[in-house]
């Protein structure tokens, strides 16, 4: 059993970008993703640090992060930006987070997609259109 909250963990590891030594999961743990065009799972801890090492890969910054309680764990929503390759970037995510034991057993994720500065610049001109 791990004896960080689970939860803050797997925010510490996306936030520094170092997926790979994050024990926030639980060894049988399944990932439901739906991304832009796309929804798939992954199952298992090695699979879903393999994933997110994908995703979350630079140290970025939370813009926005609100954390809700529910029954079975927390429901996270956060703003991210980073820099990738000179290149500020964003994204939107949810995830509701099931935990038990001290660690997440299911994580289903909704994500935006990731915005590079060019497309964050057409966001904000339509917001101000």
């Amino acid at each position: 059993m791990t004896t960080t909250n689970p939860v803050d963990a797997f925010l510490n590891a996306v936030e520094t970008g170092d997926v790979t030594g994050c024990d926030a999961w639980s060894p049988n743990v399944v990932l439901d993703a739906t991304v832009p065009n796309w929804r798939f799972s992954v199952h298992g801890a090695d699979a879903v640090r393999a994933e997110y090492s994908r995703w979350f890969h630079d140290a970025a910054t939370f813009e926005s992060l609100r954390r809700m309680p529910i029954m079975s764990g927390e429901v996270v929503e956060y703003g991210l930006s980073w820099t990738e390759g000179g290149v500020p970037h964003a994204l939107h995510h949810v995830h509701v987070l099931d935990v038990v034991d001290g660690r997440i057993v299911a994580d289903t994720v909704m994500c935006g997609g990731r915005w590079p500065a060019a497309l964050l610049a057409d966001m904000e001109a339509a917001r101000n259109a």
